[in-house]
């Protein structure tokens, strides 16, 4: 019986990751691109209150949420896991810890909080801006890469269990 529920946990566990991948993907196409074409005042306001809201949504809980799943997933892999099953849970575990907890928490998340301190009128508060949009994205791209990575590896291993349950 937990063997049949295996794969539908990891298809959920892909959706959530997905989701994930998607607000990333948002950030990295257009909304940093238009935050940084803004006057500097304009652009450093709406993105220090897209931090402190971020906090209370759902998006935190899918963010903070798959980390524990993911180290679920990658201990299921790693031990439990049949064939390559087991190597591609593996994979997205890594790439999701690595690839958007550690550069979210040791990236954008202290740069955000730079930003939040920083005064609107200050004029290196400007300069700070400039730097912060190009190296926030940067970091945000591999977030982007590392949850839709992940969220393709859960869904080829929730494939290839189902395959040999069947």
């Amino acid at each position: 019986m937990f063997e049949q529920i295996i794969p539908w946990v990891l298809a959920a566990a892909s959706v959530a990751t997905g989701l994930v991948a998607g607000v990333f993907l948002t950030f990295s196409d257009f909304v940093m691109r238009s935050l940084v074409a803004s006057a500097p005042v304009a652009g450093m306001e709406a993105m220090q209150e897209i931090n402190r809201k971020v906090y209370r949504s759902v998006f935190m809980v899918l963010l903070l949420g798959m980390v524990p799943v993911s180290l679920a997933i990658a201990a299921y892999g790693a031990v439990s896991a049949t064939g390559a099953a087991g190597a591609w849970l593996v994979a997205g575990a890594a790439l999701y810890i690595l690839g958007v907890f550690a550069v979210t928490a040791a990236g954008n998340v202290p740069m955000n909080k730079r930003l939040d301190a920083l005064e609107l009128t200050e004029s290196a508060g400007f300069g700070y801006w400039a730097h912060y949009g190009q190296r926030w994205t940067a970091l945000n791209h591999f977030r982007t890469a590392g949850s839709a990575g992940a969220a393709i590896c859960y869904l080829v291993g929730a494939m290839l269990l189902a395959g040999n349950a069947a």
